[in-house]
């Protein structure tokens, strides 16, 4: 009980010794300095307190996090199961890679024009634009975990005649978790670019309008507060991950520690 106190301590200081230096080195950095284009972190914790605390986290925050989470849902879906389909025969594999290869160069930001023109300027289209920069990763990792199935393991399916669902549940989906994951993981930080990018293009709402609109009219501590916004979400929704992941892929780093002892 005694060593784990000072091991909480030790995590905290951990946790919150670099932002805290920082924001002291940007303190003194911009103490005294009559720079248009700086702040110091009193404004921007004012600036931030008087836009995000009050009617525009209805009006932008949570619109640019229902457009990420929509995203990311047919990302994920759509990349694990293409990722197990592909993965899974090869055939199918040689046909798609040159197409997917061609795919994942295309930056999401220059379809955005083109998709306007197709499907409008509305969520279906930032929808569509999140979801085809984030897929790229969940498809690649989950294709590579497919691919990196034990062999012994898979003919010991064959041998027991576990095929179709079963074999998909206990063999295919566990082993490729790992680096399907992984992918997810990438995913979240693409995917909150690509709001944003999305937003800024005749958008009415949303973080990234929003900080566009800053920008327009000057307003450079309301500008930086939204981009301390983006940060902050990034942060919780890197944590929320690695939750989710601790919990998910439990057996996999419990075998970790057990090969690490051994």
């Amino acid at each position: 009980m005694n060593r784990a106190i000072p091991r909480g301590l030790a995590s905290v200081f951990h946790l919150f010794a670099l932002p805290l230096l920082l924001v002291l080195v940007w303190a003194v950095a911009t103490s005294g300095s009559d720079d248009f284009f700086s702040v110091t972190p009193a404004e921007l914790v004012s600036a931030f307190r008087a836009e995000w605390l009050g009617g525009r986290i209805w009006t932008d925050l949570l619109p640019s996090i229902g457009r990420l989470f929509a995203g990311l849902a047919i990302a994920f879906v759509v990349g694990v199961v293409l990722g197990v389909l592909i993965g899974s025969l090869r055939r199918v594999r040689y046909l798609l890679e040159p197409a997917l290869e061609f795919f994942r160069a295309v930056p999401p930001p220059v379809l955005i024009p083109v998709l306007a023109l197709i499907m409008g300027v509305g969520d279906d289209m930032r929808v569509f634009v999140i979801a085809f920069g984030a897929i790229w990763p969940v498809l690649l990792n989950t294709v590579e975990g497919v691919r990196a199935v034990d062999s012994v393991l898979r003919d010991s399916c064959e041998t027991y005649q576990l095929n179709g669902w079963r074999r998909l549940r206990d063999l295919t989906l566990p082993s490729a978790m790992p680096q399907i994951m992984t992918g997810m993981r990438q995913s979240l930080s693409v995917a909150l670019i690509l709001v944003v990018i999305s937003e800024m293009f005749a958008a009415s709402s949303g973080l990234g309008y929003t900080i566009i609109q800053f920008q327009r009219t000057f307003a450079i501590p309301q500008m930086w507060s939204g981009i301390a916004l983006l940060g902050l979400l990034g942060i919780v929704l890197s944590f929320v991950f690695q939750f989710i992941e601790s919990r998910v892929l439990r057996w996999y780093h419990g075998l970790k520690e057990v090969e690490g002892d051994a």
